[in-house]
């Protein structure tokens, strides 16, 4: 039986879980409709992904008009692919003007439906407070309980035989900021999507040696065509043609501006399309900002997966040895919503909402979900819309029956 919490708080409307992109735009969609909410967040600042956890390089990857959160845009100035600095500057404005004042350094351990009470009960850990003789715990009250964790919650992190042999640094990109600390020196990066990619470019421009190391299929696209934005031209013909269609355009398209991905080691997926294996399992296809020209310029060398590290660098599945001087792990992340959200099945084993999209933001209970469609910012915005809208109805009848 879990101790009893240092301090209760009846939140009187919904306790969003999460300060990121999803949990302010669900908290500014209810201020927006007069419904008020309390933010917890276990990191000490907004989008602490993006703050934290993101290379200094790093650009939005689709135009800016896809990237808005609900009720504002993006600053005219604004380029089209924002800066991550600059998205931080918008991020933090939109909370501003919304008033969202986010609990920062409150680690959500457990939450739980109280069927009797009929109630949410969130307990959370105060991260400054937290030391090896007590703990601060809060335990948050209220009717309904928004899920704004996201996709991007924990590092995925590979295991490989003899890393505590091999002899120089093994980190996760999201401790990556900058090439300048690789300069000369040989880097396996592992993982092809579009962060290993552009740490792959970036190792490149400050003088570093990478090798990319590729272990399964990836769509790679053009970010742009002709100056028209690649993702423009999906959702154009989505207009008018099915998914698997767009998608065989695409692949068209790609093979026209990229050419033959395979003599560089890069294989497509057999089956299913860029935009189908996003929507179904969340493999995003990667854009192409230049890191292909620096593969064929052999700036980047592919090489397979790797089946175990030694001292000096990694030996191969193909039984060839690299060497190196450090291992970037370009592995992703995943969903933490299992490891603290108890008694309910509405997620999956892997933190994902069982109904598929559209449907998904809404469970049972006065459960939500924002930021799980694996689309991006505007999957955030648009769950964010819909359930605000959903718990505002129930507010207003909770607040006539006053």
């Amino acid at each position: 039986m879990a101790a009893a919490a240092s301090r209760t708080v009846w939140v009187n409307g919904p306790i969003v879980v999460g300060a990121g992109p999803a949990g302010l735009s669900v908290a500014a969609c209810l201020r927006e409709r007069g419904v008020p909410s309390v933010v917890l967040d276990r990191a000490d600042c907004i989008a602490s992904l993006w703050q934290r956890r993101t290379y200094d390089r790093l650009r939005l990857h689709l135009p800016r008009r896809f990237c808005e959160l609900p009720g504002m845009p993006f600053p005219a100035h604004y380029p089209e692919y924002p800066t991550k600095r600059q998205f931080v500057e918008y991020l933090q404005a939109y909370a501003d003007r919304a008033g969202v004042e986010p609990r920062f350094n409150q680690a959500v351990t457990s939450a739980r439906y109280d069927e009797a009470a009929g109630l949410w009960r969130v307990r959370a850990e105060d991260v400054l407070a937290s030391s090896s003789t007590s703990t601060s715990t809060t335990e948050y009250i209220g009717r309904w309980l928004v899920v704004a964790t996201g996709e991007n919650a924990e590092r995925v992190v590979p295991e490989f035989e003899g890393a505590r042999d091999f002899a120089g640094p093994v980190s996760h990109v999201a401790e990556y900021k900058c090439g300048e600390a690789y300069r000369g020196k040989r880097v396996l990066v592992v993982g092809c999507g579009n962060s290993g990619m552009e740490v792959c470019l970036d190792l490149c421009d400050h003088g570093a040696l990478p090798s990319m190391v590729v272990r399964g299929s990836v769509h790679v696209l053009p970010r742009e065509m002709l100056g028209v934005a690649t993702f423009s031209v999906a959702v154009f013909l989505l207009r008018f043609l099915p998914l698997r269609l767009v998608d065989a355009v695409l692949v068209l398209l790609a093979r026209l501006f990229l050419g033959d991905l395979e003599r560089l080691g890069i294989r497509r997926p057999a089956c299913g399309g860029p935009l189908q294996l996003k929507n179904a399992r969340g493999r995003t296809p990667v854009l192409d900002i230049g890191a292909l020209a620096r593969i064929r310029s052999g700036h980047v060398r592919v090489v397979p997966g790797i089946r175990r590290l030694f001292r000096g660098g990694a030996e191969l599945q193909d039984g060839r040895r690299v060497a190196a001087d450090a291992v970037i792990l370009a592995t992703g992340y995943h969903s933490n919503v299992p490891q603290w959200l108890k008694g309910s099945d509405f997620f999956t084993e892997e933190g994902y909402p069982r109904v598929a999209f559209p449907h998904g933001w809404k469970g049972e209970s006065g459960l939500y979900s924002v930021g799980f469609t694996r689309r991006g910012l505007s999957g955030v915005s648009s769950d964010a819309v819909k359930v605000a809208q959903d718990i505002a109805v129930e507010w207003e009848k909770q607040t006539s029956k006053r």
